[in-house]
């Protein structure tokens, strides 16, 4: 009688949620959030986002102003951090939120000082002008910054509309049979790739992190999307492939990733350290997701289920509303600052020191076993992208090779662990990534990669 009584009493509570009002709080927001994120439209002679849209007409209409606007947001964000550390305000430390955005630790304090002390001397021309070069910190505040700053403003307030109203659980559910065997990954996980190829590779790390921090995924899993899931956007291959000038050879190049980056995504989670990390979930929230289906309904049944009852759950716009402000306001004073801080430093070693160069002997031999012409010009590309994603196509735009710079071109999109921004997210994230453990992963897909990639280049189109 007991077990009858509680079957009947979960199918009421099914019933609740099953309205009709409930549906549709599931599929208006989620069809946004689909169009907003994953869907491509052509924009301006090129195929992006809706939120990539917004971002480039904000970017544009705010150009002029957008670098001395966050060097405003990166000193607050220095005074804020100290104000909290030293006075322990009772408006900031009675707040979760502003506690965790400002009570920081030393080393982030530092960082948080060092971005804004650059972005000032950029701005101002003071000091030493290595810093301020424009190849430098002059990069990072008026080329990286603004496309951050605006990507991250619709994204952040946009995101909601992908978390909140049931679509990840939706589309976990459908491809959970593809992701577990493949990949070792819940379904949900395909969002997190599709917005990044879509959108921008630091939207896809972000979306993973803040799922990872409400425990829909494990240490082991959110490592492993970060870092090999967070692919290049068509938009941002189309910038590369065309300064490196080999734009008719697009659909070959972008085939060539994709092959190389889907390999490398079988590869890296099943070797350490990412098949060391542990298999639990994020502490303060344990788990809270299951993607497996119970018995007696279908796969698409259980997905409709779970997403209507995780929209059910949204009870005012105004709680999405400030989770989405809460976002802005975490990239903006949390993040920027460290993208302004350790990208300076990253491209100032690239630039003005030798330490890439040296660095990159070892793959000399490598390059020309695999037969690739101007081989001792072309190894510094192959590990200057940890500072930077672009970098590798700087190098490589002087090089002869038609093959050579398509090579460099497509490694640079796999290594996918780049500092400037994905390197700096994931290290300020909750996930368990340390330094080390990117530098061995942006290794590992460099060496994995590489070969591929020459295969194709060699048999197919060269």
């Amino acid at each position: 009688m007991e077990e009858k009584a509680k079957k009947l009493d979960e199918f009421e509570q099914q019933e609740n949620v099953m309205t009709t009002s409930n549906k549709l709080k599931f599929i208006i927001p989620s069809l946004f959030g689909l169009f907003l994120f994953l869907v491509p439209v052509p924009y301006d002679g090129k195929w992006t986002i809706g939120v990539g849209i917004l971002a480039e007409f904000f970017q544009g209409v705010f150009s002029s102003s957008l670098p001395q606007f966050m060097t405003v947001i990166l000193v607050l964000s220095v005074i804020l951090s100290v104000t909290a550390k030293l006075l322990k305000p009772a408006w900031i430390m009675e707040s979760s939120f502003l506690k965790a955005l400002f009570y920081v630790g030393g080393f982030w304090l530092t960082m948080r000082v060092l971005g804004a002390l650059f972005a000032l001397m950029v701005l101002f021309s003071f000091g030493p002008s290595v810093i301020w070069d424009e190849y430098t910190g002059g990069t990072v505040l008026y080329a990286l910054v603004p496309v951050l700053t605006t990507w991250f403003l619709f994204a952040g307030l946009l995101m909601p509309l992908l978390l909140e109203f049931g679509l990840m659980d939706f589309i976990g559910t459908t491809v959970r049979r593809v992701m577990r065997p493949i990949f070792k990954l819940p379904g949900r996980s395909s969002i997190d790739a599709v917005a990044s190829w879509m959108g921008s590779g630091t939207v896809g790390v972000l979306i993973t992190t803040k799922q990872y921090e409400e425990g829909y995924y494990t240490k082991r899993e959110a490592a492993v999307i970060a870092t090999n899931f967070s692919v290049a956007s068509i938009a941002f291959s189309l910038v590369v492939i065309s300064f490196i000038g080999l734009d008719a050879m697009f659909v070959q190049f972008y085939a060539t990733v994709v092959v190389a980056g889907l390999i490398a995504a079988i590869i890296c989670p099943r070797i350490p350290p990412l098949s060391r990390k542990e298999d639990s979930y994020y502490e303060p929230v344990g788990k809270q997701i299951s993607e497996d289906v119970p018995a007696g309904k279908t796969n698409y049944q259980w997905a409709v289920e779970k997403a209507v009852t995780k929209a059910s759950e949204i009870k005012s716009v105004t709680y999405v509303a400030k989770k989405g402000f809460q976002n802005v306001l975490d990239i903006w004073f949390g993040l920027i600052p460290l993208v302004m801080a350790l990208g300076t430093i990253a491209l100032v070693i690239a630039e003005f020191t030798s330490i890439f160069v040296y660095l990159s002997y070892p793959f000399v031999p490598l390059l020309e076993l695999l037969r690739i012409p101007e081989a001792a010009s072309a190894a510094p590309a192959m590990i200057v992208g940890f500072a930077d994603m672009f970098l590798p196509a700087v190098v490589g735009s002087g090089i002869e090779s038609e093959l050579t710079r398509f090579v460099i071109a497509a490694v640079s999109l796999t290594q996918l662990i780049y500092m400037s921004e994905i390197g700096i997210l994931l290290l300020r994230s909750k996930i368990p990534l340390s330094l080390l453990d990117l530098v061995i992963i942006f290794f590992q897909r460099t060496i994995i990669t590489l070969p591929i990639i020459v295969v194709m280049a060699h048999l197919f189109f060269f």
